[in-house]
């Protein structure tokens, strides 16, 4: 069956969670992912003696082949270039400067393979001030204000759930290799293309950014569950009797449709709450009164009576609700497997959907450290298995 990204090649230099989500979904797209560590490992294997760090890494790395190379030595960085001019991608996600220390820039990649696409990710960009700064999820959630927006005013700031500024940068990652390789459709060559964390997260403070021009800089900036540029209402998380309900009302009629399900007809005939900036206005009276009355059921009642009379709205699940969720599980987009080395898990596919191809490519488990070495250099460099060991004598793989 033909994928995409079939017949891409793509050398996987990332970790953690940001390049690896990127090359993960160019893996389910079809492409030949080949995911080179160092000896030791890349970080978040090497993670895995703590709790749940197996179920991140198996994520990220499903339909990927692997080996180790030690890019730091000659022969590893002469191996690398030799499997660079057979390539379509190559993805780092290092800090900035350091493919420059090893002699592998983009000038020494492309005299190797001119059409090779280079896709590198990082913190804050391979220029201005913050380059060198060191960035992780929490880091840059911080320096791009998603943190001094989350949570209640009256409270300290807090950090995103998710590992968002990761995972929205393998996004945009994985859109810039895509963009390159359609380029070099066109042109023959390929080009070098780069994402920033910060960069990436800056267009989800569109709320926060219009409450703050709109108010010209004077609004607190943390909403807690309300709408970050507080020109929507009702829109909060709503108590229930054994749990919590988020709604959200985009206009009049949505207002209509909700007080009508709640039989609270006199909120209707309520002046302060006629239209949208009305109700805006008057938002802790409107969270009072809705949140009096979502009180009184169920959240898996009070969601499907909110549903049946078309009001957006979800019940606030737990993550093992959404692990066991009938939806995802029903659209393959998540499966039970019997990981080889981690066990019975979830995980999930890539959420890009390809017609004709039945989702995405057949589901691979992530392979152990090193577990294609030997067959990738003996299938792309025609090695035998005494050079091969000879490598491994010499400690270069």
């Amino acid at each position: 069956m033909s994928y995409p990204f079939s017949g891409v090649v793509v050398l996987d230099l990332t970790q953690i969670y940001n390049g690896p989500y990127a090359t993960f979904l160019l893996a389910q797209g079809g492409a030949e992912v080949i995911k080179i560590e160092p000896p030791d490992g890349e970080h978040l294997r090497k993670r895995q003696g703590a709790s749940g760090a197996a179920m991140p890494f198996a994520m990220l790395n499903a339909n990927k082949r692997t080996m180790t190379l030690n890019l730091k030595s000659p022969e590893g960085r002469e191996l690398l270039l030799k499997l660079v001019a057979q390539a379509d991608v190559l993805v780092e996600n290092f800090a900035p400067g350091v493919m420059d220390r090893l002699d592998l820039g983009i000038e020494v990649l492309h005299r190797s393979n001119p059409r090779l696409v280079v896709a590198s990710g990082s913190g804050y960009g391979n220029s201005g001030p913050y380059r060198d700064y060191p960035a992780m999820d929490l880091t840059v959630q911080a320096m791009a204000g998603m943190i001094d927006t989350t949570g209640y005013p009256d409270a300290p700031p807090v950090k995103s759930g998710p590992a968002v500024a990761d995972f929205l940068a393998g996004i945009h990652l994985f859109g810039a290799i895509s963009a390159a390789l359609f380029e070099r459709e066109r042109t023959g060559r390929g080009r070098a293309v780069e994402v920033s964390m910060m960069e990436a997260v800056y267009p989800t403070l569109a709320s926060g950014l219009g409450l703050f021009y709109g108010s010209g800089g004077q609004a607190v900036a943390r909403t807690g569950n309300r709408h970050s540029g507080m020109s929507l209402c009702p829109y909060n998380v709503y108590p229930a009797a054994d749990g919590y309900i988020a709604i959200i009302t985009n206009n009049d009629a949505h207002w209509r449709a909700l007080i009508q399900a709640l039989e609270c007809p006199e909120l209707g005939l309520d002046e302060r709450f006629t239209t949208v900036r009305d109700r805006c206005r008057h938002m802790d009276e409107v969270d009072a009164a809705i949140g009096e009355r979502t009180a009184r059921h169920d959240k898996t009642a009070l969601f499907e009576l909110l549903i049946r009379h078309r009001v957006p709205c979800a019940p606030v699940r737990t993550l093992l609700e959404v692990v066991d969720d009938p939806h995802l599980h029903a659209r393959g987009s998540l499966q039970w497997i019997d990981h080889p080395e981690y066990g019975r898990m979830v995980v999930p596919r890539s959420p890009l959907r390809f017609e004709g191809a039945d989702g995405t490519v057949p589901y691979e488990p992530s392979r152990p450290l090193g577990g294609d070495t030997d067959r990738i250099l003996a299938e792309r460099l025609s090695m035998d298995a005494q050079q091969i060991a000879a490598l491994h004598q010499r400690q270069v793989l």
